[in-house]
């Protein structure tokens, strides 16, 4: 398996989404990162916002279609701080691509309850969907082969960038 590293500003990118979310984003909302890479977002977006709020994390190893296939990923366990019912939740994540993770976090976070709305923001949209799954804000919007995956990385110093990894 070959990986290498995509010539796009990971850091440009979420400053981007920092500035556009703020002015979309209520007080009253509550952010929640989906395991691992929109859970490093959501709480560096947390951080620079200094939002009093709790941060939620949701996983979405329960719900996956392909569970018996990839059993529990190293993924950390949901944990949502705050009730679930009549919450406006904004679900952050880095990288959107066929929907199927989207559709697994929803299921999780309708076993806690029922919010008053959910939107989805991401860092990336690379296309590919095989569900109708849509993100509320995309900070790029980009096209890979179907071979390759894109993960964000973190690095020591809190920095994100990006990976590209053959299938």
């Amino acid at each position: 398996m070959s990986t290498g590293h995509l010539s796009i500003d990971a850091q440009a990118l979420y400053a981007q989404m920092q500035k556009d979310l703020r002015a979309q984003v209520s007080e009253s909302a509550h952010l929640v990162g989906i395991t691992t890479g929109g859970a490093w977002l959501a709480e560096q977006l947390q951080a620079d916002w200094k939002r009093p709020s709790p941060l939620g994390v949701v996983s979405s190893s329960m719900h996956r279609d392909d569970y018996a296939k990839r059993g529990l990923s190293e993924s950390v366990a949901t944990r949502l701080p705050f009730a679930v019912d009549g919450a406006v939740i904004w679900l952050i994540d880095d990288v959107l691509f066929t929907g199927r993770t989207i559709r697994a976090v929803v299921n999780e976070l309708f076993d806690y309850g029922r919010p008053a709305a959910v939107h989805l923001a991401v860092l990336v949209d690379r296309g590919g969907r095989e569900l109708p799954v849509q993100a509320d804000y995309a900070a790029a919007r980009l096209t890979l082969p179907a071979n390759q995956s894109l993960r964000l990385m973190r690095k020591d110093a809190g920095q994100f960038g990006f990976s590209v990894e053959d299938r």
